[in-house]
């Protein structure tokens, strides 16, 4: 049992069921492979070419947290009044977090239940968090939490979820021919390949690429990814920020 600071209780219960786990899967279907690429502008980018908005939940609710914490600084510390104040700070920080929470649910499975791997980037997160213009927008896009949900939903039906390597170069490379820019600021969102001349949108190329490499390790871990294709989902809008 558990009680956060708003006075709600959630208990946790654990119980056993017939249910088996599925089998990872072993034989997957390149169609229904997608790489994602993380943003701010854009929370998550795909090798489709779909872009979902970031909801941006903290920015939406920030007139109302600041009103609510300038109030509360008012307030005589140690009183009745201060107590209620703070309680109301609380609400709606809560209220942010299940906003967030619940758009995170809504969006992983639908990504889950469309393909059969899932590839993300392992992002140094805290390493991020140091840049302080974007902590604040970096912590409100919540990345870690939307790619544990991915992680666990994935395994749930017998799916995989890919990590390829921080390092990787995946928004300098060309996913046509594979020609590498030296560099390539943060700026610049889409550019031409010198080598051949493909016209490329930054992050749909990067998720491009996220999903060549995811399936390069998909089949070094010794699975079967078919280049025929397969059935697949269709005409699935982007959830609604």
């Amino acid at each position: 049992m558990t009680r956060t600071v708003t006075g709600k209780h959630y208990a946790s219960l654990l119980y056993e069921t017939e249910q088996a786990v599925p089998e990872p899967l072993k034989d997957i279907d390149a169609t229904n492979v997608v790489g994602l690429d993380m943003g701010l502008t854009h929370l998550a980018i795909d090798s489709s070419g779909r872009k979902v908005a970031n909801p941006r939940f903290i920015k939406q609710a920030q007139k109302n947290l600041k009103r609510k914490q300038q109030a509360l600084s008012r307030k005589k510390k140690g009183s009745a009044k201060r107590a209620k104040a703070r309680m109301l700070v609380a609400k709606a920080h809560e209220r942010v977090a299940n906003a967030r929470n619940d758009f995170q649910h809504k969006l992983s499975r639908q990504i889950v239940d469309d393909n059969q791997a899932v590839v993300v980037e392992t992002l140094k997160i805290k390493n991020m968090m140091r840049n302080a213009k974007l902590a604040k927008h970096i912590g409100d896009a919540s990345w870690y939490a939307l790619i544990t949900k991915l992680d666990y939903k994935a395994k749930e039906q017998g799916k995989h979820l890919v990590k390829i390597d921080t390092w990787f170069a995946s928004s300098k490379i060309c996913h046509a021919c594979q020609h590498k820019m030296e560099k390539m600021p943060f700026d610049v969102r889409s550019w031409d390949c010198p080598a051949c001349h493909t016209h490329h949108d930054r992050d749909i190329n990067a998720a491009l690429n996220i999903k060549n490499q995811g399936i390069l390790k998909l089949k070094a871990e010794g699975l079967s990814v078919s280049a025929h294709r397969g059935l697949r989902k269709s005409g699935i809008s982007p959830v609604a920020a």
